[in-house]
């Protein structure tokens, strides 16, 4: 593909500190992020995460690797990770766009089952107009409570989401773009994330990942640089520092009971690991966390609910300290 190594890599288009350490689900409409960008998204691709795109109204060029697709709504486009994609979409189009961490997708198919299975390749929904008022009340709602500091905030986010994510897998057969077949690197890439979902907290090194996947250490590290831009060390820790984060700032598990569970010896080693990759103690993490939850869930009725919003909600104070 003529551009796909060149395709920068964002966690959401357009910059590189958005996606919050402790969320795995992001929600937002077609005009807060495109309108800054003149309706033009630029082709990139993302690490890790999985985006789903709801075009409600409106025309749209979907551009897949090499390819462009011309759309209308109502739509629905799914891009798992590393797929090189980019949208010019018309001035009036409505919709959303709910980006995924893959742990919280692994999850997802485990609870509904192998027919539930994550498509190889982006798919394609073209709805009929009267049957997906159904999938377009179910983006408003994501996208309503991903605002909002209701309780049991996440319990309703992952909620919807799963029922958006059951409707699209019983869509059989998917329409999925002709294109070139992937590249066999693409397929040891999501295959190393596979394994360092099951064995991130067990501080496997680089060498052990390589083993398992039948190459040398030297061989996987070209492999996520290519389509993470990191080196799998990066990658490793990456993904303990995102189950910390999530654990500080939705528990009330102690530094040391966290340490354990993610299996660090002692709590100082946990510590020294978690203020490297995110440059504060625990402790202050998850205090300025909650702090922020709390002035969230103490803003005016409705000031996050505007139908346009940029969506942006602070991670919300667990019930007790």
């Amino acid at each position: 593909m003529k551009y796909f190594d060149h395709a920068p890599i964002f966690k959401l288009y357009g910059g590189q500190e958005e996606w919050a350490r402790s969320e795995r689900v992001h929600c937002e409409t077609i005009a807060s992020r495109s309108r800054l960008h003149n309706w033009h998204i630029r082709p990139h691709r993302h690490s890790g995460l999985y985006q789903i795109l709801y075009l409600h109204r409106g025309r749209a060029v979907v551009c897949l690797d090499e390819a462009r697709h011309a759309v209308a709504g109502p739509v629905i486009v799914e891009v798992p990770q590393a797929f090189v994609h980019g949208f010019e979409f018309d001035e009036d189009c409505a919709g959303h766009v709910v980006t995924i961490a893959y742990p919280l997708l692994a999850r997802l198919v485990q609870l509904l089952g192998p027919r539930a299975a994550l498509p190889s390749q982006p798919v394609i929904h073209a709805l009929e107009r009267g049957a997906g008022a159904g999938l377009r009340d179910a983006f408003a709602h994501l996208n309503a409570h991903y605002l909002s500091q209701d309780d049991f905030r996440d319990a309703r986010i992952e909620a919807w989401l799963t029922l958006i994510y059951a409707r699209l897998r019983s869509r059989r057969p998917g329409a999925e773009p002709d294109g070139p077949p992937r590249a066999r690197g693409l397929e040891h890439h999501t295959r190393f994330g596979e394994l360092l979902e099951a064995s991130y907290a067990a501080h496997h090194d680089v060498a052990w990942y390589a083993d398992r996947m039948g190459m040398t250490a030297a061989h996987l590290n070209v492999i996520t640089r290519a389509h993470a831009g990191k080196s799998p060390l990066q990658l490793i820790h990456e993904r303990l520092a995102l189950e910390a984060g999530r654990s500080l700032v939705y528990t009330s598990m102690t530094i040391g009971e966290i340490s354990d569970a993610l299996g660090f010896s002692e709590p100082a080693h946990f510590t020294r690991f978690f203020r490297k990759a995110a440059g504060e103690s625990p402790r202050a993490f998850r205090q300025r966390a909650w702090e922020q939850g709390r002035a969230a869930a103490r803003r005016p009725e409705g000031r996050d609910q505007a139908p346009e919003s940029s969506a942006g909600a602070s991670a919300p104070a667990p019930a007790r300290a």
